[in-house]
């Protein structure tokens, strides 16, 4: 099994530090208390952003006290390309924490949650930015457990108008929607650049909203024969082009 990944603010030690790092806070009684890890265990810590280093654990100390050592090499992972952003419209309930979870797993880059007309779901004032905040702890937490170190970045609420304003930036725009006369696994992707994927509410795609993105360079597709939930068409989305662009190979 691969080593447990901790994130940490900074990799940056300050010097006579003699490689060590005091792992404390949340993530330290994580690792102690939760994960009971003990001297000579390997560890990774992370930034989150593409930095990390591995170390082994020299002691546990207290309920929240971790001591790692051997931090003396700090890596960089590049940004893979193409990047895959996935414009997720708000689910009904817990199924946008659990779409962000899954999208995490499988490799998805950026996730841009999308008031869609249909949404049920509204994100609007405290209630919005403590639901936001969810999902980018759910992104966090699922980092964490996939071993990625680099998260996916969760951005803002967008509108339609500013979902469409993204598309017109990618090298690739799709839209999943059943009215789609493309397959999406058949469509020509870009080897660099970045792909942006709309998924639509559980009410779909108004006909307002897919005319905005098409006049925006966004075409719609077809994932499948079935239809998907909108919490998992993303993530089966986001492994299909994961694959067809050899990110999974």
């Amino acid at each position: 099994m691969t080593a447990p990944v901790f994130v940490v603010e900074s990799l940056e030690l300050p010097p006579g530090s003699g490689g060590e790092f005091v792992l404390d806070g949340p993530e330290g009684r994580h690792a102690v208390s939760v994960k009971r890890l003990r001297p000579g265990e390997d560890v990774v810590l992370t930034d989150g952003r593409g930095r990390w280093a591995e170390g082994i654990v020299k002691a546990a100390e207290g309920k929240d006290r971790l001591v790692v050592m051997d931090l003396e090499s700090v890596h960089e992972e590049p940004a893979a390309g193409p990047r895959i952003t996935v414009v997720q419209a708000l689910p009904k309930g817990d199924r946008g924490e659990l779409a962000v979870e899954t999208m995490t797993e499988v490799g998805i880059d950026a996730i841009v949650p999308w008031a869609a007309s249909r949404c049920i779901t509204q994100w609007k004032g405290e209630r919005g930015l403590k639901a936001l905040a969810k999902w980018r702890a759910t992104a966090r937490e699922a980092g964490k457990q996939s071993r990625r170190v680099r998260f996916p970045e969760v951005g803002e609420l967008a509108t339609g108008k500013q979902v469409a304003e993204l598309l017109a930036r990618a090298d690739f725009a799709g839209v999943l929607h059943e009215s789609g006369d493309a397959a999406l696994a058949s469509a020509e992707l870009p080897s660099t650049g970045e792909i942006v994927l709309v998924v639509g509410p559980e009410g779909g795609v108004s006909p307002e909203e897919l005319a905005l993105f098409a006049e925006a360079g966004a075409r719609a597709y077809r994932l499948g024969q079935s239809v998907l939930r909108t919490s998992t068409a993303g993530t089966a989305a986001g492994a299909l082009l994961l694959t067809r662009t050899g990110r999974w190979g």
